[in-house]
């Protein structure tokens, strides 16, 4: 006879308050129902009750991780709905900043799923890293979490020679790392009996349950908002859309460190080959008429869209936020169906779900 077992919303495996029910037979999991809304902040709400500008502070807050990505979405919206030219030297300065989040994002993660495996050194050597970027992106932006670079126009701060100097040598001591990462990950024993044939869908599955970003290309499919769909100056440069076939929890894990290695080769092209001119468009954003747009990102858990509607006044009437977690999270429900009860913080956590992007 089968029973049912609450998995969170405060569970040790989880950062966030997540709250999964699955029904058990045994130890082996029959179904799951995830359960969201802890976190919610109604932002998409308090969007329209400030100008464009202020807006700016409020959408880096939906996410502690990928704060920059959002604000960056955001912008590209009020752009795109403004007219509003962005120049050439900003763009490179977003992208720089946009790929030192993936690596943060990609080693939190990795250390994160170290940790849920009951692996804490590795969780530890992990964030060694992690706090390295944190570092890079303080001495660029002068803040850890939320960057603020990001403004209607272009970007906040510029580049100097002295930081683009430390971060190059701060790349190479993250390579180092990283390739480090990647040996361990194909090849210690304990991680591979983890996450090998565990939460597996195959490609067909994986369209059908709509999954994107790492998620997607871990089972093969070939999705990359900075390739398919290309922003900002990414078709400026050269890197390899990162796609593994097996479908399972330790494909989608290491596409995310080879995705790392991929984010520190772009940001030295970024370094190498910035021009110099202005970081911002000096034209101010008031009123904008009414348009409809849509903006995407390729943020480090997957594709992010923001949808604006403005109606000629000073702030959005209307900002709707899809986020990478609330397409993915669901399809975890289908992979923990036949798994054992020990592997479903894995798989809930290899997705590596983000609750207050989801709640907003």
């Amino acid at each position: 006879m089968g029973y049912r077992v609450p998995l969170g919303p405060y569970h040790p495996a989880f950062e966030e308050g997540e709250y999964i029910e699955l029904e058990l037979e045994g130890e082996m999991v029959v179904d799951a129902e995830i359960k969201i809304g802890f976190i919610h902040r109604a932002i998409e709400k308090s969007a329209t009750r400030r100008t464009f500008i202020k807006d700016l502070g409020l959408i880096e807050r939906v996410c502690g991780i990928c704060s920059y990505h959002h604000s960056w979405a955001y912008c590209l919206a009020v752009e795109k709905a403004a007219g509003l030219e962005v120049p050439v030297r900003a763009e490179y300065i977003r992208v720089l900043t946009g790929e030192l989040e993936r690596i943060h994002s990609h080693l939190m993660y990795l250390g994160a799923m170290a940790h849920k495996m009951g692996f804490d050194t590795l969780f530890m050597y992990t964030w060694s890293g992690r706090e390295a970027v944190m570092d890079m992106l303080e001495l660029f932006s002068g803040n850890r979490v939320n960057y603020a670079i990001n403004t209607l126009g272009g970007v906040r701060r510029d580049l100097d020679e002295d930081t683009a100097s430390q971060i190059r040598s701060a790349l190479d001591s993250l390579e180092d790392l990283a390739l480090k990462l990647k040996d361990t990950w194909s090849k210690d024993a304990s991680i591979l009996a983890r996450t090998r044939n565990v939460g597996v869908i195959t490609k067909e599955q994986a369209h059908m349950l709509s999954v994107v970003g790492p998620t997607a290309r871990g089972s093969g499919i070939h999705e990359d908002i900075r390739k398919t769909a290309p922003y900002s100056v990414y078709p400026d440069l050269e890197f390899d859309m990162v796609v593994l076939e097996d479908g399972d929890v330790w494909s989608r894990t290491f596409v995310r460190v080879l995705e790392t290695l991929e984010s520190i080769r772009i940001a030295r092209q970024v370094l190498a080959k910035i021009p110099s001119g202005p970081i911002k468009n000096p034209k101010p954003v008031i009123k904008i008429e009414p348009r409809n747009v849509m903006s995407r990102v390729e943020a480090p858990r997957g594709e992010l869209i923001d949808h604006l509607i403005t109606d000629g006044s000073d702030r959005p009437f209307r900002l709707k936020i899809r986020t990478p977690t609330l397409v993915n999270l669901p399809a975890t429900e289908f992979m923990m169906r036949g798994c054992k009860l020990a592997d479903a913080p894995v798989i809930v956590g290899h997705i590596d779900p983000c609750m207050s992007c989801m709640d907003r």
